[in-house]
């Protein structure tokens, strides 16, 4: 199995350029993040080069995070900064060389939200496309994020299969998944046409993949069966240093040779 480092959680009191060599350090295949638009692309992209890692994915920005906003897409009347944050998104994916962009819902409800969300992911899909970027979105449970727009996978593969965009795909946090009752074995193998990327995280406190109520032994060797090869984000909160909470990640290099 290849895992991608999480920097949003992992190394997160570094500058992300350094937590890019850190992973590489550690043994991570590949990296991602949430929002690093704080760093010069150059910066990212002179570590990327330096480590050979390729960030896979970033998320559009939240908005005011004073008012306890956690994006924007599905808020009705704020179109314009929605897509202010996907364009900044898709500029910063290609100047890195990240293939995927997380379109982040916002918490938001109703129909006209969902109006909302449609028609900002169908300018997101059409613009990524220029760029051959691939458009992620995620639902987010509901006990750590109340009132997120996304909260189960039906609900996404129903905007999926409504859009029709070949490069709108399904964001596969098994933590978030768990954590709002679903079945994550079934619908991994479900859904497997329509996920873009998958995530993991120890349930229910999201701490390293090693512990809690899901055994990510049996998730790892059904992604297997599956010939699940691209790199799984480890999207966890270490408990403390970081470093100190690799041993699933040498266990799991150590088992695959």
């Amino acid at each position: 199995m290849k895992f991608s480092a999480n920097l949003g959680f992992l190394w997160n009191d570094m500058p992300l350029p350094n937590a890019i060599m850190a992973a590489k350090t550690a043994g991570f295949d590949a990296v991602e993040c949430h929002w690093p638009y704080e760093h010069a692309t150059a910066d990212v992209q002179a570590a990327l080069h330096a480590t050979g890692l390729t960030m896979l994915g970033l998320n559009t920005a939240r908005g005011d995070i004073n008012k306890g906003e956690f994006g924007l897409s599905a808020l009705p009347g704020r179109s314009k900064e929605a897509r202010a944050a996907i364009d900044q998104a898709i500029a910063y994916a290609t100047a890195i060389q990240a293939p995927n962009i997380h379109v982040m819902a916002g918490i938001a409800t109703g129909d006209a939200a969902a109006q909302t969300f449609a028609d900002n992911l169908g300018y997101a899909c059409e613009k990524a496309a220029d760029c051959g970027k691939t458009i992620l979105i995620e639902p987010i449970n509901s006990h750590d994020i109340p009132g997120y727009f996304l909260t189960t996978t039906d609900q996404a593969l129903t905007f999926i299969n409504a859009l029709g965009a070949a490069n709108l795909k399904l964001m596969f946090d098994c933590y978030h998944v768990q954590r709002m009752g679903g079945d994550v074995f079934q619908q991994l193998t479900d859904l497997q046409p329509w996920i873009g990327h998958i995530q993991i995280a120890a349930v229910p406190d999201r701490g390293a993949p090693d512990h809690g109520e899901l055994d990510y032994n049996k998730v790892f060797s059904l992604l297997k069966t599956l010939g699940h090869s691209a790199a799984i984000g480890a999207e966890y909160k270490p408990q403390g240093d970081t470093e100190q909470s690799l041993g699933w990640l040498k266990a799991q290099k150590a088992h695959c040779g």
